[in-house]
Formats: C-alpha cells, sequence, structure tokens
C-alpha cells in the first residue's frame, strides 16, 4: 500500500539547500548557515560524599552566546550587512527550514545577534570564483519553532 503524502512528509528529513534569513524581519539572501545550536552552562557539583554518590551535574538555563557564520556572494550595492556591523546593534534573526514547495516547516529564532566579524574571500587574478562575505554573529536566546 502506497504511503500519503502527509506520511511521506513526516517520514523524510527536510532538504538543507531549502533555508531563508530574516535580519529584523528584513529579508537576506546567504548561500550557507553554519552554527547553529542552543546551549546551556553545566555545573559539575561534588559534595563531601561524592565518592561514594559520584558527582552531580546541574544545568542552568544561563545562555551562552554561540558564533553563528553566514555567507553570501558579494553584490553591488548589497550595504545591509556593511551597516549592521558599523552599527554593531542587537537585532533579531530568524533561519527558516522550508519544505520543497518553499513553505516553512521550522524556525531557528535568534533573539539577539551581534555582528563581529565581517570577512571577504580572497582577491585571486588566476580564478574565476565568487566573491564571498562571511559574517560572524554572536547570537544568543535561541529558540527552535516548529511552523508545521
Amino acid at each position: 500500500m502506497a504511503e500519503t503524502l502527509q506520511a511521506q512528509r513526516a517520514a523524510h528529513p527536510l532538504a538543507a539547500y531549502n533555508f531563508r534569513v530574516t535580519i529584523d524581519a528584513q529579508p537576506m539572501s546567504f548561500a550557507k548557515v553554519s552554527g547553529l545550536q542552543v546551549e546551556h552552562q553545566t555545573l559539575t557539583y561534588r559534595n563531601g560524599l561524592s565518592f561514594l554518590e559520584g558527582e552531580q551535574i546541574a544545568r542552568y538555563h544561563v545562555e551562552k552566546y554561540v558564533t553563528v557564520t553566514l555567507e553570501r556572494g558579494s553584490v553591488i550595492g548589497g550595504q545591509a550587512l556593511h551597516e549592521w556591523l558599523a552599527d554593531g546593534g542587537k537585532r533579531v534573526m530568524d533561519i527558516h527550514l522550508c519544505d520543497p514547495q518553499g513553505v516553512p516547516v521550522l524556525a531557528w529564532r535568534i533573539a539577539r545577534a551581534i555582528p563581529v566579524k565581517l570577512s571577504a574571500s580572497a582577491f585571486d587574478a588566476r580564478t574565476n570564483e565568487v566573491a564571498i562575505e562571511t559574517l560572524e554573529v554572536k547570537a544568543a536566546g535561541i529558540s527552535i519553532v516548529h511552523l508545521a
């Protein structure tokens, strides 16, 4: 018996190439996003009976800033990232993972994204490669939202 379309969608993972990025609700084009992770600080607690009971690990909801890297091709008139780096302000960033039809189904929501580094690729007259800008942001307040 053939699976329904809904069952197929639930059983197969989403393609990583189909994503959208918005910064303060402004759509931005990126070719690659890496470093998305939710991380909490932990503390190892040792008391006087740790040799019998073992150590205990306590998890605290103190958010760590993680580095998220975004890459895109350099374009004429694309000054939004340069202005954000000069401003240095905290922005809200959303990375939506989309289904094959382009409908967002999962979102990584970053409450506080601060740009720390913008770098260009190497310029080499012997190659015909695209010029790539790499933006590194420190991100905190990351949550995962299921939209479908």
